[in-house]
């Protein structure tokens, strides 16, 4: 499935706005993420940046029980999955407690200290 462009904000999560941005390119119909201005199949510049609708399936879960820094200390454990989007890319995102492979989601967001994070929640 692909998605049309609408109204795509500027930035995205990394930036500390609460959209997933992704790139379709216009030669070769590669889908990319994270943004890298040019489609890193066949070097087309410039893209087509495009916002998810952020509903896909868990692909892979796992559980973070040692934390990387004394920060994420306080949230540990903590599941981590990797989404399939429904525009067919996969991302990265903390997870409800208990998501399951092939479990629908939507992807939502929380804040750790100053960064903004997504968050994937059973649909």
């Amino acid at each position: 499935m692909s998605a049309e462009p609408v109204d795509t904000p500027q930035g995205d999560w990394t930036t500390g706005a609460e959209a997933v941005l992704y790139e379709r390119c216009p030669a070769c119909g590669h889908l990319s993420y994270f943004r890298r201005e040019f489609c890193p199949a066949c070097g087309t510049s410039p893209v087509t940046v495009l916002a998810s609708a952020g509903t896909g399936t868990v692909y892979a879960a796992t559980v973070v029980v040692r934390a990387p820094s004394p920060d994420w200390k306080a949230l540990a454990p903590y599941p981590i999955l990797l989404v399939d989007l429904d525009e067919g890319i996969r991302m990265m995102a903390h997870g409800a407690t208990g998501l399951r492979i092939g479990d629908r989601v939507r992807i939502g967001w929380h804040r750790v200290k100053e960064k903004l994070l997504p968050r994937a929640e059973a649909l």
